[in-house]
């Protein structure tokens, strides 16, 4: 849609169908049409024109957006442009102070980026975009409008210049940032606590929403300061109680004074509740300061001035009342635990007291904290030396029976309100019962006799439920959530004997939790013909795991007080019985919950976690139930194998865990006896079987795809557990001739349907992998090239199909397509790197089985685009290894390749050297290293070779032939790879040293230009040290390739690296245009 934007009115109607029409096609045409506006060559006029004439605040953030992609663009405008841009911007706000928010917020976000980009950009020796902090200062002496406005400048400034941009190299980013740290930041941070000093020193009129916003926004500019990635750590948000803010030592004074802390404390109780939230949220940063910013004694002092602020708090806990504060006062005390140790707190004047004065209400989104908190706490009392009481037994327990007493009572609420359920959230409730399990082992006889008390109570009622005549289903539904948490809790209590010290007089303990445990569950099987609870099954499987973890298994002692009780009332005397009683229970939900897909799947982990290890499959593999699952594998005795209409294909997902479990069992005896493996195999000989007829005939498809996607899994399962040659050769001869067939057809047949095609590619994927050595047949044994050649028909055909399904959306493009290509390429590079085929036999006997393959993989590859393969990481971890194989030992058929092709792999080659994921960043680089010794051997040969070598000649002939005509692919790669050792945060040095030896000896002529240029571009005072720098790096270095010559260039490059670094450390010494090889 090319559109002419003639006039003002034509472009608001645009800006309104963007940011509030309804009519969805109409946004996406406008869309288009604004793109368009950003890369017309009158974009600044129309902008100017849109915030100067238009009508709405749409115009003006639309004109902001603009403004925002044209000063970010990869070319940048020149620099008198954007100081234009930036002047007429400030006049613009400063002259219209009342405009919308999120306008101003906007053309803020302008300034920010046009300062952050620019930041050593200098004019007649002078950095011009830094006096930004000078023009705010104009706006503070202003109305209190121009207040809030020059707050905002500031705050968005300390945001955009924290703000990774990953589409530019992360050494300007840092050195940008690390230069506004050093030269501005303490500045605004001095500035932003003297204006809130002067909020405080007036009275607060809390009805102004100006004199709110105006709070607001300071607070939000200190919480920016705070947060600065000072070190380029990029912490990860999620690791919130992790976090140590690493703040400058210069900033020292700041700190040291006790003021500053009483400011924030003195905010939280004079602010209302949104903005005390922002207070606490600024203390939160204070209370994870990093430590060595002092002294013993200033340490103890600040850590003094913290727990007072924390007293006086909870000694007027109004404000905790909002969700908010609350949340942040917990983050708070959690922070305070993972900075200071519990002997440094014990030491602390009003410890005692605000111990005591904790009332803990475990709001939902604060449990984390609070219990991170106690956690920590608790597994520190065995380190603590001092004599001053810590008072932890006092507490613990009933920091252990809020959380219990506020899980259970929450149920009756839940089911009466219809709120959502904790317990649908395991991975939650999983998160928050690994915290609980250390804090309740603590004074360990009160936990015990409350869960035993509160449980007995709960069983009771339930039964009593269950008996009546009228069953009220409310009244059972609260007590089976009860029971749910009680089973959740029991498992936690005793999983903790692993984290806490512990007696025989707690074990005893933990066998009177677990009888209680295993007599519910006889109680819930027995009644589960009339009724069932899915949430208390998945809390008994909790239960039962954590008992496996700790009392299950070869280091437990054969006399653990455990059993004592648990012989007496239930008859299990040892792990033996134990494992029984494991088993029944996994083999009866198998049975009964085949329609729960989450029973199942955590049943079937549950089984799987058992079948590791050798002793315990000894023990196993001599019970009943074992031996009944092993004889009985099938849909009759366990429905969640079966495919009726009741099933989505999802469901299938579970059968490769049960049977890499089942088979793990049956390998215990197995040994030779094929006999016995063709029973085992006798439930899936017969689903094949009746599989291939429906082929034969009118076949229903449904049901054959659904036989066929569980055969493929369960046959994956199988295929994943047989790790020796002699079981792994009898699952050969059983699925080759006969089945491997149907699988082809199945691909052929269904390959638009990934839900088929996955688990039949994943599975050939598996079959490929030579684990253990066990696809190394006998010498007499063609069967490595016989699965070879059924993989290649696959892939080959599976292939071809594929590349006709075209003009696939963005969201259907890697489940329809790139998916299957990456199990292509994951079985293929498998095959290649099993050392179980011989490749040259194929082309010596006139067998093109090898050659379609790698057809079938260009052919893949080219409909693939570049962004693609790095985009979606299965894809790239399965494209780059295999592109690795290749140049390895077949670069015969790389030479070979046409030019395009091989352009598009060197591309690919180049990209994926600077990714983030270092598995494919080092697969590329040595990629490039076996293509760059193959050219180098190849040029070191010329004029000397033999006549025997003429075909080897001529690949190398071709290679050298492309790469003379087009010289810049190699010269790229090495700016590249310069570029990542000079700049970047090189994650591996070792794999980035090896290609680039080979192309500085291909390339020295460019490789000199490079260090030219670098070193031209540094100030004269520097330019000797770069010299020597590069010296350093060729000394002793000679013209080969061989390994020893190899690994001294490698620790010349690492010494490299670091003086490098040294040199170019200092500040202001070079512009940003010149800190990138690649450019």
């Amino acid at each position: 849609m090319a559109l002419h934007f003639q006039s003002l009115n034509e472009l608001e109607t645009l800006c309104n169908q963007l940011y509030i029409g309804t009519d969805l096609s109409q946004r996406i045409q406008a869309e288009k049409a604004l793109l368009e506006l950003i890369d017309s060559p009158d974009c600044l006029s129309k902008c100017q024109l849109l915030l100067e004439q238009g009508t709405s605040s749409y115009s003006q953030l639309l004109a902001a957006t603009c403004l925002s992609k044209l000063v970010t663009r990869a070319v940048p405008l020149p620099i008198e442009q954007r100081i234009d841009i930036r002047n007429y911007i400030l006049n613009y706000i400063a002259s219209r102070p009342k405009l919308a928010p999120f306008v101003i917020q906007g053309l803020v976000q302008v300034i920010a980026k046009i300062t952050k980009l620019g930041w050593f950009e200098a004019r007649k020796e002078q950095f011009v975009f830094r006096d930004i902090i000078a023009d705010v200062k104009k706006f503070l002496q202003g109305t209190m409008d121009h207040y809030v406005i020059g707050v905002v400048i500031l705050s968005e400034l300390t945001q955009e210049m924290n703000l990774v941009d990953y589409s530019r190299p992360s050494a300007k980013h840092r050195k940008i940032a690390t230069s506004f740290r050093d030269t501005s930041l303490k500045d605004i941070l001095v500035l932003a606590c003297s204006l809130l000093k002067e909020v405080l020193a007036k009275p607060l009129n809390l009805q102004d929403q100006v004199q709110q916003n105006l709070v607001m926004q300071v607070l939000k500019l200190v919480l920016n300061c705070l947060n600065f990635d000072f070190i380029g750590s990029s912490a990860d948000e999620s690791a919130d109680d992790l976090c140590t803010v690493q703040i400058p030592t210069t900033w020292r004074s700041i700190f040291l004074e006790s003021e500053t802390l009483d400011l924030f404390f003195d905010l939280y109780h004079a602010l209302p509740p949104l903005l005390s939230q922002l207070a606490l949220s600024c203390l939160v940063q204070f209370a994870s300061t990093r430590r060595s910013l002092f002294s013993g004694p200033e340490r103890a002092q600040y850590l003094g001035n913290l727990i007072k602020g924390v007293k006086r708090i909870l000694e007027n806990p109004q404000g905790l009342a909002e969700p908010g504060s609350y949340h942040e006062f917990c983050r708070f005390l959690a922070r305070l635990k993972t900075n200071y140790q519990l002997g440094e707190l014990i030491m602390v004047k009003d410890y005692p007291e605000v111990i005591r004065l904790i009332h803990w209400e475990f709001a939902p989104n604060s449990v984390h904290y609070l219990l991170t908190l106690w956690q920590r706490m608790v597994a520190s009392v065995p380190f603590v030396k001092s004599t001053e009481p810590h008072l932890l037994d006092t507490y613990a327990p009933e920091i252990t029976k809020a959380y219990i007493t506020s899980r259970l009572e929450s149920v009756s609420i839940i089911i009466r309100d219809g709120l959502d359920d904790p317990l649908d959230d395991t991975a939650t409730i999983f998160q928050q019962l690994e915290q609980l399990c250390t804090v309740s082992r603590c004074e360990y006889e009160k936990t015990c006799a409350l869960l035993v008390q509160l449980f007995d109570q709960s069983t009771e009622n339930y039964q009593k439920l269950l008996q009546s005549s009228t069953r009220a289903s409310v009244n059972i539904a609260v007590q089976e959530g009860r029971l749910a948490w009680l089973v959740y809790l029991i498992g936690t209590v005793v999983g903790g004997r692993l984290t806490y010290t512990s007696t025989d007089e707690h074990d005893a303990m933990d066998g009177e939790l677990s009888c209680r445990v295993f007599q519910l569950i006889t109680l819930m099987d027995a009644q589960l013909s009339q009724s069932s609870n899915e949430k208390i099954e998945l809390a008994i499987l909790w239960f039962l795991d954590q008992f496996r973890k700790t009392y299950v298994g070869d280091q437990l002692q054969r006399t653990s007080k455990v059993y004592v009780r648990m012989s007496e009332v239930l008859g299990i005397t040892d792990d033996n019985h134990v494992l029984e009683t494991f088993m029944t229970k996994i083999v009866i939900n198998l049975k009964f919950w085949g329609k729960s897909e989450s029973v199942i799947a955590r049943t079937l982990q549950f089984l799987n976690d058992l079948s590791v290890g050798y002793i315990l499959l000894k023990k196993l593999v001599k019970i009943e139930a074992v031996k009944f699952m092993l004889q009985n594998h099938t849909s009759e005795h366990f429905p969640f194998l079966g495919v009726s209409e009741g099933y989505s294909l999802s469901d299938l997902r579970c059968r490769t865990t049960f049977y890499t479990a089942l088979t793990r069992l049956l390998m215990v005896d197995l040994g030779e006896d094929e006999d016995e493996f063709e029973n085992f195999m006798v439930p899936l000989t017969v689903s094949f079987e009746t599989v291939a007829q429906i082929f034969n005939n009118n076949f229903k498809q449904e049901e054959t795809k659904r036989m066929l996607i569980g055969l493929a899994r369960d046959l994956r399962g199988i295929a994943f557990a047989l790790n020796t040659k002699t079981s792994y050769t009898m699952l050969f001869d059983w699925i080759y001739s006969t089945y491997l067939p149907i699988l082809q057809k199945a691909i052929e047949r269904w390959y638009q349907e990934p839900a088929c095609t996955t688990p039949i590619l994943k599975l050939m994927a598996e079959l490929m992998q030579n684990r253990s050595q066990r696809l190394n047949f006998d010498v007499s044994s063609p069967n490595g090239i016989l699965l070879f050649r059924e993989a290649s028909k696959m892939i080959c055909t599976y292939g071809n199909q594929i590349l006709s399904l075209r003009n696939l959306s963005k969201d259907q493009i890697y489940p329809m397509k790139l998916k299957g290509i990456s199990i292509c390429y994951s079985a293929l590079k498998s095959a290649l790197c099993g050392n179980y085929v011989s490749f040259g036999v194929f082309k010596l006997y006139g067998d093109d089985h090898f050659d379609n393959v790698l057809q079938a993989f260009v052919k893949m590859l080219l409909s693939v685009s570049h962004s693609d393969l790095l985009q979606y990481r299965k894809l790239s971890q399965s494209y780059y290894p295999l592109l690795e194989c290749l140049t390895q030992d077949h670069m015969s058929f790389i030479t070979n390749l046409e030019p395009q092709v091989l352009m598009y792999l060197l591309t690919s080659i180049s990209e994926g050297l600077t990714a983030l994921d270092t598995v494919v960043s080092s697969s590329c680089c040595t990629s490039l290293d076996n293509l760059v010794s193959y050219l180098f051997k190849h040029l070191s040969k010329e004029g000397k070779k033999p006549l025997r070598s003429q075909a080897v000649s001529q690949d190398g002939q071709r290679l050298l032939h492309f790469m003379h005509q087009n010289p810049d692919v190699l010269q790229q790669m090495m700016s590249v790879l310069m570029n990542t050792i000079i700049f970047e945060d090189c994650r591996n040095q070792w794999s980035v040293s090896r290609p680039l030896l080979g192309l500085i000896l291909l390339n020295e002529k460019y490789f000199n230009e490079l260090r030219e240029s670098l070193i031209s571009s540094q100030i004269i005072g520097k330019r000797e040290v770069l010299n020597q720098c590069f010296r350093s790096l060729m000394e002793g270095v000679e013209q080969n390739l061989l390994i020893k010559n190899r690994d001294r260039f490698t620790q010349n490059l690492s010494v490299f690296r670091r003086d490098m670094a040294e040199a170019l450390r200092s500040d202001g010494s070079t512009e940003m245009g010149s800190l990138d090889m690649m450019s």
